[in-house]
């Protein structure tokens, strides 16, 4: 069987953008479709090296480095005459996939080496969420209008930059308050409450905030310039050249020390590319995220309003977290967009503080399958990841990173210990708490925190009520309980979570432990990652002893034994209206996201053909009246652009367009999270 041509070697950001930027005006307009049809020429050579040929007097060169990666400009090499400056090289470099900033650091015994995990997939797949802990200190703009948005919630300031070169927020009129008073008041900083899935408390505080220096300004700057560009062309002009302005930008926040700025970058970018190349992973409302969090983070950082939190670490800090009792809770399979996998193993102290041990090296999927019975590098304890997740470790001279994670220290000593199932402290208090009200809990930090840690693992009872589509719809064994939607934690289909929730909707009626990751961005949605029989219960799964009472749904294969025989009734499937699917707020997503898909020029095009009061009418009707001011603004600055008597713009800059359009995908975001909220108690009655 033929293996096709050899893929391409990953390329540092800088160098695809340095090659691209160099090109002439002229050479620059056909980079796009040069581009197309460059990995299926490549050819790879004795030494390792790739080479990709144009016509008779042209071949192309990568030669990596000891990583793989294409990390400097003499690297790639062209035997044209316009070499380095070619059109052949640059096509090469823009179709190879685009590396992480920076080759993986060699594994430190303190710091298990890890991925970003910002660019994990998220199960749709993707982004989410950022890990980072980030304090969201006094937001440097205006507040947003004080309309009825009918979701209860104020969304917060909206950041941008204060220097000449960038535009600064809170300057203009809003539709609904007029001209911006000035800064609206924020938590202090290191006062924003943390995500309930941290470490214990005493490990220390976050450090108070500096100053940005000039340097970070001026990059910050950029990055916000570049991507106002890249939103106002969207997806159908940003190609390789608008790409190339975002490579360049990230990369000058990466010398200025804002890895969390260039990880939003490279998150655009990539998104950008998978949405020209049509990938099946892609998703237009990631992308639309992924711009929402990048000009949120770089306008914020311009404005020198943010705290050290927002500006990011190139690696993982641990602290001193001294003598621990953790007990497994369940595994967890990871996969990373830039080629990593592995295994994160969730766990619990006596304390009720959560902790996790990770695994993730390059290897992709293959790394993430077999990780999950790889041992565990961890105070030289003989326990493998499967071992852990049912057992428990006590730990001497801890080191825990700030969102919990583990790490493995010369002077960090394991000492296995039985494990506990669920039905005993602590986990048993995991379970002891309506879904609801944790869940509400956490969507409270997440408004503190907009841009904090993951949500928090979160423990039920349900009864299965049937399938719905790759989804399993179940209610919680409660008076008056919402009905709940599980969906797959990870769903590629050579991992078995997908199987595994199938074979669970082919029993209505059985009774169910979940314990997963509540997803804060649907309505009533739970990521579950494992499961277990409910205690005293008949209908109810009946798993192997040495299971421990839980089958993690990424590794454990449910087979037809485990499931009791026979069968019993179902629960009402009866629900209320889905309030988020049913509000017209998917107008205002439609908007934002025509405006990524086509550009400015999209945007205005629904201005022109759509009135707003056919438009927005039924946002003000719903009592949405915040989001449809600012999807009108957003409509009619999309639409302005004054031309002096010569023709030419007179205000070509897309900054303004760019401040309308954050600030409503920011407004939108906020009414979302409200309604998610809502969808929790819907069923109870009871008003979150």
């Amino acid at each position: 069987m033929n293996a096709g041509p050899p893929q391409l070697p990953p390329v540092a950001p800088e160098v695809l953008a340095e090659a691209t930027l160099n090109l002439t005006a002229r050479l620059r307009k056909k980079l796009d479709a040069a581009i197309e049809g460059c990995a299926a020429g490549a050819a790879r050579g004795d030494d390792g090296s790739v080479t990709v040929r144009f016509g008779e007097d042209a071949l192309v060169t990568l030669r990596p480095g000891p990583g793989g990666t294409v990390t400097a400009a003499e690297q790639a090499t062209c035997t044209c005459l316009l070499a380095p400056r070619c059109l052949h090289r640059a096509a090469v470099l823009g179709a190879a996939p685009l590396a992480d900033p920076a080759d993986p650091p060699t594994p430190d015994p303190a710091d298990p080496p890890t991925p970003d995990p910002a660019d994990l997939p998220t199960p749709d797949p993707a982004d989410p969420p950022t890990p980072d802990p980030a304090a969201d200190p006094a937001a440097g703009a205006g507040p947003y209008p004080d309309g009825g948005s009918g979701a209860g919630t104020e969304p917060g300031a909206v950041p941008g930059p204060v220097s000449g070169s960038a535009p600064e927020f809170g300057s203009g009129a809003t539709p609904a308050t007029g001209p911006a008073t000035g800064p609206a008041p924020g938590p202090a900083p290191g006062t924003a409450s943390g995500s309930a899935s941290g470490p214990a408390s005493g490990l220390g505080s976050e450090p108070a905030p500096e100053a940005l220096t000039a340097a970070q300004l001026r990059a910050a700057a950029a990055l916000w310039r570049a991507a106002a560009e890249a939103l106002a062309a969207g997806v159908t002009a940003g190609g390789a050249v608008v790409q190339a302005e975002l490579l360049r930008a990230a990369h000058t926040a990466r010398l200025a020390g804002l890895p969390r700025a260039e990880a939003a970058a490279l998150r655009v970018v990539r998104g950008l590319r998978a949405a020209r190349e049509r990938s099946a992973g892609h998703r237009l409302a990631d992308l639309t995220g992924a711009f929402r969090e990048l000009l949120h983070t770089a306008g914020l950082l311009a404005s020198g309003t943010a705290g050290p939190a927002l500006t990011g670490t190139a690696r993982r800090a641990y602290r001193p977290g001294g003598s621990l009792r953790v007990y497994g809770l369940c595994r967890e399979p990871v996969l990373s967009a830039t080629g990593y996998g592995g295994v994160a193993t969730h766990l619990l102290a006596e304390d009720g503080s959560r902790y996790s041990v990770s695994d993730v090296r390059p290897g992709g999927l293959a790394r993430a399958r077999g990780a999950g019975s790889a041992s565990v590098a961890l105070g030289g304890a003989a326990l493998d990841h499967a071992g852990l997740a049912r057992g428990g470790l006590r730990i001497a001279g801890a080191t825990v990173s700030a969102d919990g994670r583990l790490g493995a220290g010369r002077g960090v000593h394991g000492t296995p210990l039985r494990g506990v199932p669920w039905t005993e402290e602590p986990a048993a208090a995991l379970f002891a708490r309506p879904a609801a009200e944790a869940v509400a809990a956490q969507l409270a930090d997440r408004d503190a925190d907009p841009d904090g840690a993951e949500p928090a693992l979160i423990g039920c009872e349900v009864a299965v009520v049937g399938a719905a589509g790759e989804d399993l719809l179940v209610r919680e064994v409660r008076a008056d309980a919402p009905l709940l939607r599980l969906r797959a934690a990870h769903p590629h289909p050579e991992l078995p979570h997908t199987a595994n929730l199938r074979r669970i909707a082919a029993h209505p009626g059985l009774l169910l432990r979940v314990l997963g990751r509540p997803d804060l961005d649907r309505a009533a949605t739970l990521r579950p990652l494992a499961v277990g029989p409910v205690p005293g219960a008949q209908y109810t799964l009946r798993l192997p002893e040495e299971w421990l009472g839980r089958a993690d749904l990424g590794y454990d294969l449910l087979q037809g034994s485990h499931f009791p025989p026979g069968a019993a009734a179902a629960p009402s499937a009866g629900e209320g209206p889905d309030v988020l699917a049913d509000s017209p707020l998917w107008r205002v997503r439609r908007l934002l996201e025509s405006g990524v898909a086509g550009g400015r020029r999209a945007v205005a095009e629904a201005a022109r053909t759509t009135g707003p009061l056919t438009a927005y009418g039924p946002l003000r009707r719903a009592g949405f009246t915040t989001a449809a001011e600012l999807a009108a603004t957003l409509a009619a600055e999309a639409d302005r652009r004054p031309r002096d008597p010569f023709g030419r713009l007179a205000d070509p800059s897309p900054d303004a367009y760019a401040q309308a359009w954050l600030a409503t995908s920011t407004h939108l975001a906020a009414a979302e999270r409200s309604l998610v909220a809502a969808s929790w108690y819907w069923s109870q009655g009871v008003s979150p």
